[in-house]
């Protein structure tokens, strides 16, 4: 392991020569190691079992707004990781106030939550696109959009269909355009609602999420 992994091991999980250590490679794979020599410089395991998780039967997809605070955004992606999401693509929309997105620690954010979690698979994390682009992909599975206007919508969590792949559009704090709307729900996306309350961005994304993971369980 590295200097940064080896120093936690050592110092934070206070593992000595002799102890066992679980690794994942965040691709289902959960390896379990014996460690043979351990410094906070370095710490090498030797591997004594190897066993596969199976990809579940539901995969969502999270397209979401960075929020005006990037703190906030990482939050979601934290929670999100923990709940169990498998990728995320953050978007740019017309009301965006944040269109420029530095991605740098989106990834440290998810593997640490990925690990606190006890989970073997690392969600994706797609390079942000601008909406309008991102609806012209080409997407499997049921699509939804989540967004504020006063229109006819019914429940998310009467709209899922189990054992499927979902994709969910969150906006940013202004919500979608009227125009990025009609667009969505001519790719067809159907547009839902998620509960009788105005949620900002990053709650909306969690509500979503664990939406698609309570209904799969």
């Amino acid at each position: 392991f590295d200097k940064e992994e080896s120093k936690h091991i050592v110092k934070v999980l206070r593992k000595a020569e002799g102890a066992i250590l679980h690794i994942t490679n965040g691709k289902g794979f959960l390896f379990s190691s014996e460690i043979t020599f351990a410094s906070e410089k370095k710490c090498i395991v030797k591997i004594t079992n190897i066993h596969q998780e199976k990809q579940r039967s539901f995969r969502i997809h999270m397209v979401v707004a960075p929020t005006k605070m990037n703190d906030r955004y990482e939050w979601f992606l934290e929670k999100a990781a923990e709940i169990g999401v498998d990728e995320i693509t953050p978007i740019i929309c017309d009301h965006s106030e944040r269109k420029v997105i530095k991605t740098e620690r989106f990834d440290k954010i998810l593997i640490s939550a990925m690990k606190q979690s006890n989970q073997l698979f690392l969600p994706v994390l797609n390079e942000p696109i601008k909406l309008s682009e991102f609806l012209n992909k080409d997407i499997s599975g049921q699509k939804f959009i989540a967004h504020c206007e006063e229109t006819s919508k019914k429940e998310l969590k009467d709209q899922v269909h189990v054992n499927e792949q979902y994709t969910l559009l969150i906006g940013p704090e202004g919500d979608f355009s009227t125009n990025e709307i009609n667009k969505a729900l001519t790719k067809g996306y159907l547009p839902a609602a998620l509960g009788n309350t105005r949620l900002r961005t990053e709650t909306a994304a969690i509500v979503g999420c664990h939406t698609f993971v309570l209904l799969n369980n």
